[in-house]
């Protein structure tokens, strides 16, 4: 088997390139290479069953994305996007990677005439205010950000080219993940992870919302586990509505930040400065909350119990299970 992985050098890319890297497998079937994609070359190293082709470029050039589709991969995985903070602040780079780039991939499979297994990782970011708490799964999309907007058109894509039978895909409604290890991001969401991963490396972290805003989220580990489950289950319990939004967890930052109290101790929360930004502010007000999740549920996606089960999760993967101990 063949996997293709667009954006793989973006932290959710990088963990389940490592992931199938170590299975080898989907399924019952044998990993024999991997195509890994980004504007920089994606750097992972192959096994003895498994080949690496790393490929360099941008996903709004059609040239790279006929380079991604030469060999013909039996599975795409399409990471590929600029995040929500800076889609919304340059208008025309976020249309252009995360709408024309989807477009022009989805449009270069039909061209090659062959069936492939599409995993598009969409966001929740697809829906708006107003909206019911939870957010059922037949709920419709109404996108306040450009980056939503994008995401949405996209999943109309996939359930477009689906139907016409040009590939078989499955798009994932992603909640925010949490904690994402590394450095702060363009994201708006970026805070989220900010005040946990920061303090926890006994680093100041700046909160631009209110302790009140509540939020839905899933840890990197569970993200992995949904894009592997995506790419092995049977699609055709779907039907035509192939987009389902993901399992997680709906807590406020002050169930946060209390969730990271217990595990590190007061020192450690009380590196968290607080300083609104009305922009953030506005654009996470629009956000949902709250979801049933109970397509994925039923299809076997799986997600953290609670926010003290997605902090452990980040200390076992990138503290090597040793919490801080700051009192």
């Amino acid at each position: 088997m063949h996997i293709l992985i667009t954006g793989a050098a973006g932290m959710i890319g990088r963990k389940v390139t490592e992931r199938l890297l170590k299975d080898g497998k989907i399924g019952r079937r044998e990993i024999v290479k991997l195509t890994l994609h980004d504007v920089v070359a994606p750097d992972a190293q192959p096994t003895e069953k498994t080949t690496i082709l790393p490929i360099a470029g941008d996903i709004s050039d059609r040239s790279v994305v006929d380079r991604l589709l030469a060999e013909k991969p039996d599975i795409v995985m399409h990471l590929a996007a600029i995040v929500s903070g800076e889609a919304e602040a340059d208008f025309e780079k976020g249309y252009a990677v995360n709408l024309d780039g989807t477009r022009f991939l989805f449009e270069a499979i039909r061209l090659k005439n062959y069936r492939p297994r599409i995993v598009f990782a969409s966001s929740i970011a697809v829906f708006g205010t107003p909206f019911p708490e939870p957010i059922p799964d037949e709920f419709h999309l109404t996108p306040l950000t450009s980056y939503g907007t994008q995401k949405a058109v996209g999943e109309l894509l996939l359930n477009d080219y689906s139907r016409r039978g040009f590939f078989d895909g499955i798009g994932l409604r992603l909640p925010t993940i949490c904690v994402r290890p590394g450095r702060p991001n363009k994201a708006a969401s970026g805070f989220f992870s900010n005040i946990i991963r920061e303090p926890l490396k006994g680093e100041e972290a700046v909160l631009p919302v209110s302790e009140s805003v509540r939020h839905w989220h899933a840890s990197p580990r569970a993200a992995v586990g949904f894009f592997l489950r995506a790419a092995e289950m049977d699609l055709d319990a779907l039907g035509a509505r192939r987009c389902l939004g993901m399992p997680g967890v709906s807590v406020t930052v002050g169930e946060q930040i209390a969730a990271l109290r217990k595990i590190a101790g007061d020192k450690a929360a009380k590196l968290i400065r607080r300083e609104p930004d009305p922009v953030i502010e506005r654009i996470v007000s629009g956000w949902p909350t709250d979801f049933e999740a109970r397509r994925a549920q039923e299809q076997g996606f799986e997600a953290d119990t609670d926010f003290e089960a997605i902090i452990r999760a980040h200390i076992a993967d990138e503290h090597d299970g040793r919490a801080p101990v700051m009192g």
